[in-house]
């Protein structure tokens, strides 16, 4: 009588949480994006809040959320959902330390030292958690909660850090977007001369919300007010907001700062069940 053979089950493709990578590379396009989003979020949320201050709510929370889902539910790095979500931090993340400063009435040397401990802690829980802090390694859930986090508090506490020697240290907005762009130059030689990557980007990525924050207030408030030029914060916020769509439009374009050694997550989606590997474990 014959052995009667195990029957087999094929195992279906499960492609990781979420697909790729969920973040650009870094280039210097890169960079330059960044510092508007900085820029354009810390002028918008001045000229909605001089607007209304129920206006400027209703756009910073709904706006942040609004981000939030559309990246945490995309599979991969799309251009257009990723800066759209750094856009709407960086107007949350200007909201989050003014109320801090404003409706508290906390001095911003305090805010920027609270901002500067909790940035502390979730590095220190990120890399214990996940053993690194790579932006290369964002490609789970957790890790992708951990980055965005880390995003919203460098916001905050590049705008308190802004704010302080801007005005409490009486320095201005020109001379504080100059005195952030040479600590960038700064942590770039570092960089040239071994400082580790990681700690280079972080360290850079904090400097340019004050840097891009603080010339956004010279060219938007009055010469009364910080030695500003008195363009007015919501030209400056328009004049930002186009630039940054078309380099957006640029990389969606190009795929030019799409992570070397992605999948293919057009593909992946794709992958049919027919070509699902089997194994011969039994049932």
């Amino acid at each position: 009588m014959p052995t009667p053979q195990p029957r087999t089950r094929p195992t279906v493709f499960r492609r990781p949480d979420p697909i790729a990578a969920k973040v650009p590379e870094i280039t210097a396009l890169f960079w330059v994006v960044k510092v508007l989003t900085t820029g354009m979020g810390e002028a918008a949320s001045d000229w909605f809040g001089g607007i209304s201050l129920v206006l400027a709510g209703v756009l910073g929370v709904g706006g942040f959320a609004l981000g939030m889902t559309l990246q945490l539910r995309s599979t991969r790095y799309r251009a257009w959902t990723y800066w759209f979500a750094v856009a709407m931090v960086a107007l949350f993340g200007t909201m989050v330390a003014d109320g801090l400063h404003i409706v508290l009435a906390l001095p911003y040397t305090v805010t920027t030292a609270i901002y500067a401990l909790a940035l502390a802690f979730v590095f220190h829980r990120w890399h214990r958690s996940e053993g690194t802090l790579s932006i290369h390694s964002i490609t789970t859930k957790r890790r992708e909660t951990y980055y965005w986090v880390t995003v919203l508090l460098t916001f905050a506490l590049g705008t308190a850090a802004g704010d302080l020697t801007a005005t409490t240290m009486h320095l201005g907005f020109f001379a504080s977007g100059v005195l952030f762009g040479a600590a960038i130059l700064v942590v770039l030689l570092a960089w040239l001369l071994g400082l580790g990557a990681i700690a280079a980007f972080w360290t850079a990525y904090v400097l340019t919300r004050p840097l891009g924050a603080s010339f956004a207030d010279w060219f938007g408030k009055p010469h009364s007010f910080g030695a500003g030029l008195g363009y007015g914060d919501g030209v400056v916020t328009g004049v930002l907001t186009l630039l940054i769509v078309v380099l957006v439009a640029y990389l969606a374009a190009s795929r030019r700062d799409v992570q070397a050694g992605q999948l293919d997550a057009t593909a992946a989606q794709d992958l049919p069940v027919a070509h699902a590997v089997v194994e011969g474990d039994a049932v």
